[in-house]
């Protein structure tokens, strides 16, 4: 049987009511956790009784569901709507960067018969894990006692909130479109006997239910937009790398994969193409690290769009903490050769370590991101 193609504006038009329909369940997100009242939601987030917890929480949860945008969108969520405030869940926000490099990690074992391609595999996965730690080890601590990025995400949101040009806004058609939905999505589970006797006469039980669903919603809508834009982008994708191979990494290899991310709203995909492609030895290690950087970048791009769906400000000043993290990790470590290639030479050593002895390669993944946040969590509460 020959499958059908689908035509790109089918690709656009799915993408686009995916991305609507995870705008609308970050909405139900709010909903459902102002429903659940303020002492149960407290007791939630008691276990992050400080900013460490917090990062360490923020490894565990995008770890567990494979994909940081879900996580800094459900972050989004929680502060839009007052349960979590920006003190814990800045470092959230820092551990889901962290969190989501495990993703190319595991991309990389499809290499672990052939030794050389597997050496240079993993070291092009965990480049990426060692710069994030690297910048989190800088930047924790300096926004930690300075509060620097958080004055700049908070200076940032009063610009946008005093242009306008915001979903934050009361009258704002985005917001508008955005509570249509989710009202026509709530009216419509309250006319199904089970949960309308639950909204009656267990409210918090029906907002637990509200959360699971908005949650799994996030997940599959954000899911099905990377699914169909990827599919939109492969060429584009394909051309973007053969660009920045021809140029030999540098700025523009930054900006190719801020692109690249920013179009297919996953920093995974991005990382997860080039850890092959390496491992082929096709890219060296050191032309795709400036790529790696620019889909850290690109990955921002989900919590800035996940910010119009809550009234709460504060949602859009940690989604713009993101960015200047983000950002500012890149300015700190690309500019100067020898920090450059700190993070490089690390991957590089610890995969000629785990290329001779494989299963070195599987401690360090359930240690790095299983262990130790988990003993973290114990420890630091």
């Amino acid at each position: 049987m020959v499958k059908m193609k689908k035509r790109p504006i089918v690709n656009i038009l799915l993408a686009t009511f995916f991305l609507y329909s995870f705008l609308v369940s970050i909405k139900l997100l709010e909903k459902g956790i102002k429903t659940l009242g303020a002492e149960y939601t407290d007791a939630l987030f008691e276990s992050v009784s400080n900013p460490f917890a917090g990062l360490l929480v923020g490894i565990l949860c995008t770890v567990l569901v494979q994909s940081s945008s879900v996580t800094t969108a459900t972050i989004v969520g929680l502060v839009g709507s007052g349960v979590l405030s920006l003190e814990y869940a800045i470092p959230m926000v820092m551990g889901a960067n962290i969190g989501t490099t495990v993703t190319n990690t595991l991309v990389s074992f499809g290499h672990v018969r052939r030794e050389q391609e597997f050496k240079r595999a993993f070291a092009a996965s965990t480049m990426h894990d060692f710069f994030n730690l690297l910048v989190v080890i800088i930047l924790f601590p300096l926004d930690l006692y300075t509060g620097l990025i958080t004055r700049m995400a908070e200076n940032g949101t009063d610009f946008i909130v005093a242009t306008g040009f915001t979903a934050t806004k009361p009258n704002s058609p985005i917001k508008a479109g955005i509570k249509w939905g989710s009202n026509n999505i709530l009216d419509g589970l309250s006319s199904i006997p089970f949960i309308g006797n639950l909204s009656e006469n267990s409210y918090r039980a029906y907002a637990v239910l509200l959360i699971i669903i908005a949650i799994t919603f996030i997940f599959l809508s954000l899911r099905n937009v990377v699914s169909n834009m990827k599919s939109l982008m492969l060429n584009q994708i394909e051309f973007g790398l053969d660009k920045a191979l021809a140029r030999g990494g540098g700025l523009f290899a930054i900006l190719i994969g801020i692109l690249i991310t920013f179009s297919v709203q996953s920093s995974s995909i991005t990382t997860s193409i080039l850890v092959p492609i390496v491992g082929s030895g096709i890219l060296s290690i050191e032309n795709a690290f400036p790529i790696t950087l620019g889909a850290n970048i690109g990955t921002t791009i989900t919590a800035v769009l996940a910010s119009f769906a809550v009234d709460d400000p504060a949602g859009l000043t940690i989604a713009l903490h993101h960015v200047f993290f983000n950002l500012i990790g890149v300015i700190i470590v690309y500019p100067v050769k020898a920090i450059r290639n700190f993070p490089v030479n690390l991957a590089k050593g610890l995969s000629v370590i785990t290329a001779k002895r494989r299963y070195i390669a599987i401690l360090y993944v359930l240690v790095t991101f299983l262990l130790i946040p988990l003993l973290g969590v114990v420890l630091f509460n």
